[in-house]
């Protein structure tokens, strides 16, 4: 080809339209020169916008956030470039956000994340390793194999421990069920699921679970093919944990209907009253029953770093499968959680092998792909937010922080009790208080409790319209009530002091609307 031909090619153009994409992207000179100002100006936007928030919402209504984002095109024809983009989700988007770090933010398990966890993400992300195979992750493999055994090590496993990092809770509990009923197809039933589906008797198969357990047991039973029926509730006693009488009825009684039960599931923190279930007697249930032992510690699991309060997990160890969440009082960047087996050979129960990532080949050699531990394939390097956290804090400053806040519980539960219009149900067990506003006088024509149930309601709605506080709402005995869920360390007993002055200024406004309106 000539000369003239080459320089009449058009494979330069090509080229020069590549090098133009060099901004986008690191691995240049120019690239890394964009990452730099970008994630400046994403850290100024953070700083203004959630750094030192006045409020913890600014009380916008759904129809109205709605309304005003509408009015922007989500996909441009053409890009408005980075700086306008990022003033646009400061003023238009992170400004209707809930501020997780406000004093006043106490809804949801929803915590506000510690700043190495958020260093751990700005590498991550920028990393963006996959950790469905070695060679797609690296040292990121290594160092979550390392994380799990430290978990498995905490919570009182032993060498023959596996595990894997997951989203949440959610994830963690639907492998734990899904292993047992594999494990419990194949050895009562010889039928291996992962060929040949549901055996022919797994309409018999049962769950067991607390009544306030986390709706995923039952949402796990419904995608693992057994249905929501599948699952049975036991009573809980007067502290909101399983009661283990009624749990041995209820086994006697499956068992004279001819159905099986294979998964015992505990709950180690439950949503409402954070409440731990007899965990040493109920392991002594599913071992006599032989049935597969799941504990949802995804609230309660950071009792294990605590000196002071890991006696609360005693027999956590017995348990086949443990489900732990670090965006709860870990408090890290969502999402992060942990599964941990006690035994890894039941991993064969989901084990699969893809050429193109873990060909069989790998496990002969030792490569450690981590595919076949997972339901996920794509996986984040989640594993590095806990690791550096705990690197920079240390065991014993991490359990301090998770101590404050069950201290602050216990100090909040007395002062709800020592005023007049509030009452307090129960003893906080970590570190979430349900209590309720109580009415100074009941209209006539009104029944108590549900007059009762809709003020605190109306409280609840009033807070977090006017952007003053974020508090939850649940029901106790069929009546609604209020709920701290108290994950921020930085609250203080004087800020929830401020707060329950706030919502009794607010009952006693809306009873003073309601004699109004009846006169």
């Amino acid at each position: 080809m000539s000369q003239e031909s080459l320089d009449s090619d058009p494979e330069p153009h090509a080229a020069s339209d590549a090098d133009s994409f060099d901004s986008l992207f690191l691995g240049s000179e120019e690239g890394t020169a964009a990452y730099r100002d970008a994630i400046e100006q994403a850290v100024d936007v953070v700083a203004n916008t959630l750094g030192e928030s006045e409020s913890p919402y600014a009380g916008a209504s759904p129809e109205a956030i709605e309304a005003q984002l509408s009015s922007f095109d989500c996909l441009p024809e053409s890009g408005a470039g980075l700086d306008e983009t990022l003033d646009h989700v400061s003023e238009e988007i992170l400004a209707e956000t809930i501020r997780v770090a406000h004093s006043a933010c106490g809804a949801h398990l929803h915590c506000p994340p510690m700043i190495p966890g958020l260093a751990a993400e700005v590498l991550l992300t920028a990393a963006n390793q996959s950790l469905d195979s070695w060679d797609q992750s690296g040292a990121a493999t290594i160092l979550e194999q390392q994380m799990v055994d430290t978990l498995a090590e905490t919570f009182g496993y032993g060498a023959d421990a596996d595990g894997v990092f997951t989203s949440g809770g959610t994830q963690s509990n639907f492998m734990g069920l899904l292993l047992a009923r594999n494990k419990v197809a194949d050895e009562r039933f010889d039928h291996w699921v992962t060929d040949d589906g549901l055996p022919p008797e797994a309409d018999r198969l049962r769950i067991l679970c607390s009544a306030d357990a986390h709706f995923t047991a039952k949402q796990s039973a419904a995608q693992l093919g057994l249905g929501e029926n599948a699952v049975v509730t036991v009573e809980t006693d007067d502290e909101h944990r399983m009661c283990t009488d009624a749990l041995d009825e209820t086994l006697e009684t499956l068992d004279a209907e001819g159905l099986v039960p294979f998964a015992l599931v505990a709950t180690a923190g439950t949503t409402d009253f954070g409440s731990i279930d007899p965990l040493p007697e109920l392991a002594a249930r599913a071992h006599e029953h032989d049935l597969w032992f799941h504990v949802d510690a995804a609230y309660g699991g950071a009792l294990a770093f605590s000196d002071t309060h890991r006696e609360k997990l005693a027999a956590i160890e017995c348990a086949d499968s443990i489900a732990v969440d670090f965006h709860k009082l870990f408090y890290q960047p969502i999402s992060c959680g942990a599964f941990l087996l006690q035994d890894g050979a039941n991993y064969q129960y989901i084990q699969r092998h893809a050429a193109y990532l873990n060909p069989e080949s790998d496990d002969e050699a030792g490569v450690p792909n981590l595919v076949s531990k997972s339901v996920q394939t794509t996986r984040r390097f989640d594993a590095l937010k806990p690791y550096m956290t705990f690197r920079a804090l240390g065991r014993q400053r991490l359990a301090e922080v998770i101590d404050s806040t069950l201290e602050l519980a216990s100090e909040t539960a007395a002062s709800l009790r020592e005023r007049d219009r509030f009452t307090c149900p129960h003893s906080p067990t970590l570190n979430a208080v349900v209590f309720r506003y109580i009415p100074e006088h009941t209209p006539s024509d009104a029944d108590s409790d549900q007059y009762t149930g809709a003020i605190n309601e109306q409280i609840r709605d009033t807070l977090l319209n006017d952007g003053r506080a974020v508090v939850a709402r649940t029901e106790v005995d069929g009546v609604a009530s209020l709920k701290f869920t108290l994950l921020n360390p930085r609250t203080t007993l004087a800020d929830i002091e401020s707060l329950l002055d706030d919502i009794e200024q607010v009952g006693r406004e809306l009873e003073s609307s309601a004699v109004e309106a009846q006169t």
